[in-house]
């Protein structure tokens, strides 16, 4: 463990202080996703593991255009293709055909659980494939708030604030919630909202304000 800082980083307060405005409207796209697109969200989130996001939108766009939810068919081609090739992609069109088969159940469940915590638990056991972070990941992009998204690119981010003098290791559900307890408690000291400075940290890795 670090210190215990209370403001961002001059780098990145300058950062934010110039994409604020962005990253809120993004957030607000977030929000306004309707429910006839959480499937594709939930799609998006089973494929970016290991692979590039850019090609797992292409891919989620892919399959929206070729109404996968109606449809069916097999995803495997679309997500083994070299324009937008994503990893495990055998594995990964398996579990987009579960979370097809299933998805009616799943979407009343999204819409009947309030508790943002509790439905992320729920979407780790009934959805193959999601982990915290991903679960995370996609309640952020159907507009859920105050979950943390803990990958690399936060965790760098983490240290560069002087929350943590290394890495830290996230491998389970404890060391997990232990890392967005003090990401959260970082967020609330230095008045910034956690979805806010996810976006942030993000784009000050890679010069954009994605999903």
């Amino acid at each position: 463990m670090g210190r215990r800082p209370d403001r961002l980083p001059d780098h990145l307060q300058a950062l934010y202080d110039e994409r604020r405005q962005a990253i809120r409207r993004r957030l607000q796209d977030f929000a306004s996703v309707p429910s006839e697109r959480y499937f594709y969200e939930a799609c998006f989130c089973v494929c970016t593991p290991q692979s590039k996001a850019a090609s797992a939108n292409v891919v989620v766009m892919r399959l929206e255009e070729a109404r996968f939810l109606e449809r069916g068919g097999d995803p495997s081609p679309l997500l083994r293709s070299a324009e937008h090739y994503i990893r495990f992609h055998t594995t990964k069109s398996g579990r987009l055909l579960r979370l097809r088969e299933e998805w009616g159940s799943l979407l009343d469940l999204i819409r009947s659980t309030p508790d943002s915590s509790v439905l992320r638990d729920t979407l780790v056991e009934r959805i193959d494939g999601y982990g915290l972070k991903e679960a995370s990941h996609f309640l952020r992009n159907i507009g859920r708030r105050d979950l943390a998204i803990i990958d690399r690119h936060l965790l760098r981010n983490l240290v560069d604030c002087g929350l943590y003098m290394e890495i830290p290791n996230v491998s389970t559900r404890k060391r997990y919630l232990g890392v967005e307890g003090e990401f959260r408690r970082f967020s609330d000291r230095i008045g910034i909202p956690m979805d806010e400075l996810d976006l942030l940290f993000w784009s000050a890795i890679t010069g954009e304000i994605l999903k």
